[in-house]
């Protein structure tokens, strides 16, 4: 096992977790879709940041979901719908212009 830092200066997480049952959970909800979006979105607007978008299972919050987070910036979002991913990527790009200087380098 090697300790390093994360490679990447922001990691948008999207919960895909669908347990195929009656309890609630993300991936019926669109999270796939979201989290597409995201990852066409990111590439698009900051090409040689290290940003990546990653799917997960589940966070622990279903009720909660659609659920989506920012790390290491540990920013939460709940009840995400596709119209929300706007404003997901608006955060993301105050984030970017925070630490500008952090995020193209290596």
């Amino acid at each position: 096992m090697k300790d390093q830092i994360s490679p990447y200066f922001c990691h948008i997480l999207v919960c895909v977790n669908d347990r195929q049952s009656e309890r609630i959970s993300c991936g019926p909800a669109n999270s796939g879709a979201i989290k597409q979006v995201l990852k066409l979105q990111v590439k698009k607007r900051w090409p040689d940041a290290r940003i990546r978008v990653s799917q997960t299972g589940c966070l622990g919050v279903c009720e909660e979901g659609p659920n989506v987070m920012i790390y290491p910036q540990k920013i939460w979002f709940s009840h995400v719908t596709p119209g929300d991913v706007e404003g997901i990527l608006d955060r993301i790009d105050q984030i970017v212009r925070a630490g500008q200087d952090l995020l193209l380098t290596k």
